[in-house]
């Protein structure tokens, strides 16, 4: 259980730094179908929900499978530009989706497990899309409002059947093996490739367009981040509709050639995913720093965890508290990291850095990430600002370039030269950035500026604590006598 070699020269990467990501790009062509003709090998190992049934699929099945489902869609006149909303949850059949809309063009929307059905309604209506492929739990919600999205044409079942819905088991079983890329259109490295949203506190969720070039430039996060090899099992803990499923179950451990645990469980059972990292060996894990405190928490003496040798958090702030029980109970640092849905991961702890319990590390080579004020001026060290990206030339590897379709909420962010994530940090002497919160959570109080984090973080310390959140309340000054 120790960190895997080599490790990183912080400065000699940024130095050398270089990634050229051709014009015409696909994923799912020059990445997973390379692999298969290549270099074929497990890239997910598929656990059923209740840990029984253990299936493994090569590249060579997703490149397969997923030239069946491309074959399908063109069956139903599917075109390049076309919009798919995608609600499935951790089984191989969301690979197949996904791959084989993007070898086509079209334009997946992952959606989580937890949307309701006006949720749905509302991303369709928003981007306009024409399919929609769901699992049959989420059945039901489609229908309620099918009737409320003009453009939606097609609905596609996965794992059964329903009157008025083609089956996406049966699409595939009458779809050719093989496709033909040259008579495709080209996919250009910055056309849509996804659209995820991406909620705030005060308005309806944003679409995030996120470009073919996007899922090359997770090179760096896999690199930098989660120091991935073609050797690893890797393992993320995470929903396939958020944007961070994009950074651990798809683009960074398939760049490395690296095999993906795919667990559909229900909840978190912490003896059943300490029993997967034991018999899958498990070499690299990822989880929000909850999951890391019920672990740490857990008796582990029966379970032989020394498969891992890289374990990284991300989700929410990493409590150096967190980081602590972890490294006790298994003798893995954990590797914090920073980023976003608009973005790669941006901030990391990487390996060969001295990791600062309570920082997220530094910026990853490639990216101008810093801590600026309202008018685009770097901070002093220690003080409170602003985490933004540098807008450079070339542009930022992994960066958005701006909300789709919605022209006032990217002016917003990106100002002064500057893309504003809407997180506050402050940076250290030494190039590390420490998470404040949200910009619009910081607490004003006696003309003070209290961060939210920093307070949960000394409570988390507190053994009776298990969870902490502070929240602001206007108070009205007491009048003297």
């Amino acid at each position: 259980m120790s960190e895997k070699f080599p490790l990183f020269d912080y400065g000699k990467a940024c130095a050398e730094f270089n990634l050229e990501i051709p014009e015409d790009f696909n994923f799912a062509f020059d990445v997973v179908a390379k692999r298969a003709r290549e270099n074929d090998k497990t890239a997910l190992i598929c656990i059923d929900r209740r840990g029984d049934e253990i299936v493994h699929h090569s590249y060579s099945d997703l490149d397969r499978c997923s030239n069946r489902f491309a074959n399908a869609l063109l069956q139903l006149d599917a075109a390049k530009g076309d919009f798919a909303f995608v609600m499935i949850p951790r089984i191989a059949a969301w690979y197949h989706v996904l791959f084989g809309c993007e070898k086509l063009g079209v334009v997946a929307m992952p959606g989580t497990n937890l949307l309701t059905a006006k949720d749905i309604e509302y991303r369709i209506n928003q981007a306009g899309a024409r399919f929609a492929i769901v699992t049959a739990e989420h059945a039901d919600k489609l229908e309620s409002i099918r009737a409320n999205c003009p453009t939606l044409e097609q609905l596609i079942l996965v794992g059964g059947k329903r009157d008025g819905w083609s089956s996406f088991e049966e699409l595939c079983e009458q779809a050719a093996d093989s496709i033909d890329r040259a008579a495709l259109p080209p996919t250009r490295a910055d056309e849509l490739m996804l659209i995820y949203f991406t909620s705030g506190t005060t308005a309806m969720p944003k679409m995030v367009g996120r470009n073919h070039a996007y899922a090359m430039a997770h090179s760096i996060t896999g690199k930098y981040w989660k120091n991935l090899r073609s050797d690893d099992i890797d393992w993320t803990l995470t929903d396939t509709g958020w944007a961070k499923a994009a950074w651990g179950l798809l683009y960074p451990p398939l760049l490395a050639g690296a095999t993906i645990i795919l667990y559909d469980g229900e909840g978190f059972d912490a003896e059943q995913h300490l029993k997967i990292i034991e018999q899958q060996k498990v070499s690299i894990f990822c989880a929000p720093p909850t999951i890391y405190r019920i672990l740490a928490q857990t008796d582990k003496t029966g379970y032989d965890l020394s498969s891992l040798h890289h374990c990284v958090g991300a989700g929410e702030p990493l409590n150096p508290e967190a980081m602590r029980s972890w490294k006790e109970a298994t003798g893995c640092d954990i590797h914090d990291g920073y980023g976003q849905t608009e973005t790669i991961n941006i901030v990391a702890n990487i390996p060969g850095m001295e990791i600062r319990p309570g920082s997220m590390g530094k910026p990853v080579p490639g990216i101008d990430t810093n801590v600026v004020d309202d008018d685009g001026n770097i901070v002093a060290d220690d003080e409170i600002g602003h985490i933004a990206i540098r807008i450079t030339t070339p542009y930022p590897p992994g960066l958005f370039d701006g909300y789709f379709k919605d022209e006032a909420a990217t002016a917003q962010s990106f100002r002064n030269g500057w893309y504003y994530t809407g997180d506050n940090a402050t940076r250290d002497k030494d190039g590390y950035i420490w998470f404040v919160g949200r910009s619009d959570d910081i607490i004003s109080s006696s003309g003070y500026r209290i961060s939210p984090f920093e307070v949960e973080s000394v409570l988390m310390e507190h053994e009776a604590i298990a969870e902490s959140a502070i929240v602001a309340k206007l108070t009205q000054p007491a009048a003297k006598s």
